[in-house]
């Protein structure tokens, strides 16, 4: 899909058909979408596909007629019970006539340029409108990772109740989740630090103060993501401790019962031999049989008693 947005009475407005200082939306691009934008621009079809390679890294690209930035983004991908947070690239492409956006998916980094909603936003100053989208990347990892809190506080809540293998596979896909993260923030860190060290976009004074806020912004969320990975790792290796603690509970219970039920089998057993009644004890009294049961009971309890108070099964 191709969308275009131009400026105009001080604010943004989709078009029809691309105009100078414009901004061209590509999201999940068809081929002949992607030659067509390529045709128009004089541009290479493998630089307008690039960012919708999942696997493709963060990075800055330059080109006689064309500059490219690919950033990864976050983004969500739900199933019928779980939500798992994973990153795709975003590519950025500079023209002397516009500014052309490619990404795979209707991201909510963008919306707020299309919509209208981004303050100062002007697709002609090109500069200002890249270090905007780094600054919303950066603000959307954080909304993200405040997320994955969350949910990782109501997983330990639920398994402190249920202690279920539920709650574990919840924590397995925050920690994928995690892992994705850090690894696109790390690669956007590389963008930033070389777009502060190198002349690869203008960089004017009002503009300044949005990249060294992106970069700020950028840096705070590596850190929340790392603390929030040594958390889970933490609470997955006590979730595992006490279920595997609980199996062993669980294990000597039933250890008890059957050291305390083996007393009777072997009475019962020995009186269920077809032997002569001649040398069976009891074997002819009338009360014979609540005799054995009344003995076989109070043994087993006096077994109980002993290993209660001699912690065999500590």
């Amino acid at each position: 899909m191709i969308n275009f947005y131009i400026e105009r009475d001080h604010g943004i407005e989709q078009a029809v058909h691309p105009e100078p200082n414009c901004w061209v939306a590509l999201t999940d691009p068809t081929d002949a979408e992607v030659r067509e934008v390529a045709a128009r621009y004089e541009l290479p079809s493998e630089a307008v596909k690039a960012a919708l390679d999942l696997d493709e890294r963060s990075r800055v690209e330059h080109d006689d007629n064309y500059k490219m930035i690919i950033l990864n983004i976050p983004t969500r991908e739900s199933d019928n019970e779980n939500e798992l947070y994973t990153t795709i690239p975003l590519g950025i492409i500079l023209t002397e006539e516009a500014v052309i956006t490619v990404c795979s998916k209707d991201t909510h980094i963008l919306r707020g340029f299309s919509a209208g909603t981004e303050r100062n936003f002007h697709p002609g100053k090109q500069s200002r409108f890249v270090f905007q989208i780094l600054y919303a990347t950066a603000r959307r990892f954080l909304l993200y990772l405040r997320m994955v809190e969350k949910k990782s506080d109501s997983a330990e809540l639920k398994f402190g109740q249920h202690q279920k293998n539920k709650e574990l596979l919840e924590l397995m896909k925050l920690e994928k989740s995690l892992v994705y993260f850090t690894v696109g923030l790390r690669s956007n860190e590389a963008v930033l630090e070389k777009l502060v060290r190198t002349d690869f976009l203008k960089k004017y004074d009002e503009d300044a103060e949005i990249l060294e806020d992106a970069i700020v912004e950028n840096k705070q969320a590596i850190e929340m993501a790392r603390i929030n990975t040594d958390i889970l790792e933490s609470m997955s290796n006590t979730f595992a401790s006490v279920i595997s603690n609980n199996l062993n509970v669980a294990m000597k219970i039933l250890a008890i019962i059957t050291v305390v039920m083996a007393i009777p089998t072997m009475i019962f057993s020995a009186y269920g031999m077809n032997l002569s009644t001649v040398s069976m004890p009891l074997a002819n009294s009338p009360w014979g049989f609540p005799l054995i049961i009344g003995g076989s009971v109070a043994a087993s309890i006096v077994a109980m008693i002993v290993i209660l108070r001699i912690k065999l099964f500590k």
